[in-house]
């Protein structure tokens, strides 16, 4: 049984020109996807919430710009698109990254004020993030890409804002690819799994603390409700998102896209 997926390479696409804005950037699955699309050699644009970890990534990134953005605020999104658009001359790419966990807990446990916030950071802000890129990208059309989760197809128990802010992103992520195909805008949704990093343990410590277990005894029984028995890498989720963006994707629009080694339960 492997409980760590193996190290993967950037799939080996080539972006040059396409101008892409990434939100949630400064560390985690976005700033892999954004090291990956500089690397494939498109211009990239990140935001984040955090000012010390926004100049980290940009220190040890000299080819990423970026600022400083609370996508919760919708006047801060349009200051970041201003930005952008100011750096980058426009838009071909938007990655709807950003987001919460947001409450752990029975549901009457949670305090309404954050699931609200857990809908305003991972709903509102992609709609308002949508609203502005749209606006930026040429009339030969572009690319969304929004991030969902494993947790927007199955039942999550005790993170029901959360699975129900990701089932929405799925809901979005269709509906927008409907209403922006005649303009060659495609709009998919990616859905990971067990990505390895902070937020897994951060999530499934937790949980093993409720059971009574350490947290290498509950990664074990999460990894073997998925397919392959794995948990995922954050190049995995960045390889899906410039498969996407790239010309290979260019029939795929409207599908929320599952990288996850085949979780089919949630423990």
């Amino acid at each position: 049984m492997s409980l760590q997926a193996s190290p993967v390479d950037r799939l080996p696409v080539t972006l040059t020109g396409y101008r892409v804005v990434i939100t949630g950037a400064a560390s985690g699955i976005g700033l892999v996807v954004a090291q990956s699309f500089a690397d494939a050699g498109a211009p990239v644009f990140i935001s984040d919430l955090s000012a010390d970890a926004l100049a980290d990534a940009l220190a040890a990134n000299p080819a990423l710009r970026g600022t400083v953005c609370d996508v919760s605020d919708t006047s801060a999104i349009r200051d970041m698109f201003n930005a952008a658009s100011a750096e980058l001359g426009g838009v071909d790419v938007l990655i709807n990254n950003a987001g919460v966990a947001g409450p752990i807990g029975p549901i009457e446990d949670l305090s309404i004020a954050a699931v609200e916030s857990t809908f305003a950071i991972n709903n509102v802000a992609q709609f308002s993030c949508a609203q502005e890129a749209v606006k930026l990208m040429p009339a030969s059309g572009g690319a969304i890409i929004n991030l969902s989760s494993v947790a927007g197809r199955l039942a999550f128990r005790n993170r029901s804002a959360y699975a129900t802010a990701k089932w929405g992103v799925v809901g979005f992520t269709r509906s927008l690819a409907l209403e922006l195909g005649a303009k060659g805008i495609r709009v998919n949704a990616i859905l990971p799994g067990h990505v390895n990093g902070d937020r897994f343990r951060t999530v499934w410590s937790t949980r093993a603390k409720e059971r009574g277990i350490t947290f290498e005894e509950m990664k074990a029984e999460v990894v073997e409700f998925s397919c392959l028995q794995s948990t995922v890498e954050m190049q995995d989720i960045a390889n899906m998102a410039l498969y996407l963006a790239s010309p290979f994707g260019k029939m795929i629009t409207g599908q929320a896209l599952s990288v996850c080694a085949g979780v089919e339960m949630m423990p």
